[in-house]
């Protein structure tokens, strides 16, 4: 029995699309409601169809997001309208999400490449790097350790935020690593920010960082099951730790004031796991930060208050 995107692939073929579309904007058009009429699920750089559409569209022609909408009139060669049905096709077919078939993504308004072997960037966090953590950092910081950097927006977004600051792009993937790389070279900071492989803290120095920033997987067992199937095309090991969604987490709270200057800060994301974290850890004083780009579950900690909770945390792990 065909599913439902089958059928409706089946009908794009059937309609002889490449006949009857020729501009840019008659394929925004079109694709927007296609996209609307699949079960498609939006979340991975964008919530709605048109702005999944612009992106597959405009990335695919080599323009930029921001193009003249003027320019949307231009007609398009046949090979350029084949390629786009193709894409779209298999968007809707086995639910790659835009940004694999573009190999683009977006974070801070910095562009990346990104593929299969890192999540697609959609942290939170990126408001908190475009303000430059206003409100929880007295100083700017000199060394900046982003852990599980994946495609390595975090640290780059850091390291353009603070242009005097060095950046340790930290992942335990060598795949996702050498994404990173690419996206260090393209913005040219292979002087600033360094991609290092490590299982979290293990492979590095104690030494004395002003700001660790982490994005860590959080997903948790069940969530992790029941996730839409784009998902499903991100590595797992960058979304799913543990039952709970908290094992990466709890680590990182253990150690990582072994890690952090006297003045130094940690800055980490667990979504939807922030609820189960407060459950955990009841007297930890933890501050979620309010996003002005919305979203939940970041929270800052001092070294100070690390340490005060230091052996509640060494127990946590423990009892894993």
């Amino acid at each position: 029995m065909q599913s439902f995107n089958d059928e409706l692939v089946a009908q794009i073929y059937a309609d002889h699309v490449a006949q009857d579309l020729h501009t840019i904007q008659d394929f925004l058009r079109w694709g927007y409601t296609v996209f609307n009429q699949s079960d498609i699920y939006f979340g991975q750089g964008s919530d709605n169809a048109w702005d999944e559409m612009l992106h597959l569209v405009l990335s695919t022609l080599s323009l930029p997001l921001d193009t003249p909408e003027h320019i949307f009139n231009a007609r398009l060669t046949k090979s350029e309208k084949n390629q786009l049905i193709q894409l779209v096709v298999e968007r809707i077919s086995q639910r790659v999400p835009v940004a694999y078939l573009t190999n683009k993504a977006w974070f801070c308004g910095l562009e990346f490449y990104v593929d299969e072997r890192v999540i697609v960037p959609r942290s939170p966090i990126c408001a908190l790097i475009e303000d430059k953590f206003a409100g929880l950092l007295s100083q700017e910081p000199k060394r900046i350790l982003d852990l599980c950097t994946g495609s390595g927006c975090i640290a780059i977004a850091c390291a353009n935020a603070f242009p005097d600051a060095e950046v340790d792009a930290v992942d335990i993937s060598v795949d996702a690593l050498n994404v990173a790389e690419i996206n260090i070279e393209h913005y040219q900071l292979g002087d600033r920010v360094f991609p290092l492989q490590s299982n979290l803290f293990q492979n590095l120095l104690t030494d004395g960082y002003d700001l660790i920033v982490t994005n860590p997987p959080y997903v948790d067992e069940e969530d992790l099951a029941d996730m839409p199937e784009e998902f499903h095309n991100e590595p797992d090991i960058a979304l799913g730790s543990g039952v709970d969604g908290l094992t990466i987490t709890k680590e990182i709270l253990a150690k990582a004031s072994d890690y952090l200057n006297d003045d130094g800060l940690l800055v980490c994301e667990v979504g939807n796991s922030m609820l189960e974290l407060m459950a955990i850890f009841p007297d930890v004083p933890f501050n979620w930060v309010e996003l002005r780009n919305g979203g939940l579950g970041v929270f800052a900690l001092t070294k100070a208050q690390l340490l005060e909770h230091k052996h509640t945390f060494e127990q946590a792990l423990v009892n894993l």
